[in-house]
């Protein structure tokens, strides 16, 4: 087994709970770039959740209003785009970079504003990613986590991997496992495959994840010419 097929049996398909996911990545079927998110839930608070597309953006709906709590933390836009520029998130700063890069500013400066989610235990990271298509390609991924001697502080990381070719996408979620307090995701992105086109992939993966976790899963598919496309499966 390719370390690919590996990293997709250990980290997503053999794990209960990798929480929230972003992948990044490109189409084995076509010339098309893919970027997966997904949502995950143990508690009631957390399943009161639904992904709507609303044009090429993607947002964190209640499904149930009244039951809804900690908005700030659970309700957001998880995709945006600008024109070339395509973004990604598992939280409010998706909203964030899009109103730096719509202003001038970098991808870096918007997320040094922001910290990991206050959810003491875990301090949930936050997990965050760009496609750039207006050049050469480019992918740029973050995650904010909290210091290991003081969780009171943020680790930031940036990576700048190579583009991956057909068939591949770079990987990031906000855990490594399940527990009491949450494991929060380490070590470097994970390259995983990309077998099909973006409604097979979308399948492959919300099939993949944990049947009593899994909440919701979108695609979005980015043709050469920069038109997209969004797709969704909702638990709720």
């Amino acid at each position: 087994m390719q370390a690919p097929e590996r990293n997709f049996a250990r980290h997503i398909a053999s794990n209960s709970y990798p929480g929230r996911g972003l992948i990044i990545g490109r189409s084995a079927e076509d010339d098309t770039w893919l970027m997966l998110y997904w949502i995950m839930g143990r508690s009631a608070h957390s399943r009161n959740r639904r992904l709507e597309i609303e044009g090429p953006v993607l947002r964190t709906e209640p499904v149930d209003p009244s039951r809804l709590d900690a908005p700030e933390l659970i309700i957001y836009p998880a995709m945006l785009e600008l024109p070339g520029i395509y973004i990604v998130s598992n939280g409010d700063q998706s909203q964030t970079i899009y109103d730096a890069l719509k202003n001038g500013g970098a991808f870096d400066d918007a997320l040094a504003t922001r910290e990991r989610e206050p959810d003491a235990p875990n301090y949930t990271p936050r997990i965050s990613g760009m496609l750039e298509l207006s050049g050469t390609p480019a992918v740029t991924l973050n995650i904010l986590k909290a210091n290991p001697v003081d969780p009171a502080l943020t680790d930031r990381v940036t990576y700048r991997p190579a583009p991956p070719p057909p068939g591949l996408g770079l990987c990031l979620t906000t855990y490594s496992g399940d527990g009491d307090p949450l494991p929060g995701f380490s070590g470097d992105p994970l390259v995983i495959p990309l077998e099909g086109g973006a409604e097979e992939v979308m399948g492959t993966y919300w099939n993949a994840l944990d049947r009593e976790n899994r909440i919701a899963i979108a695609v979005k598919r980015v043709a050469p010419d920069g038109r997209s496309e969004l797709m969704a499966i909702n638990r709720y």
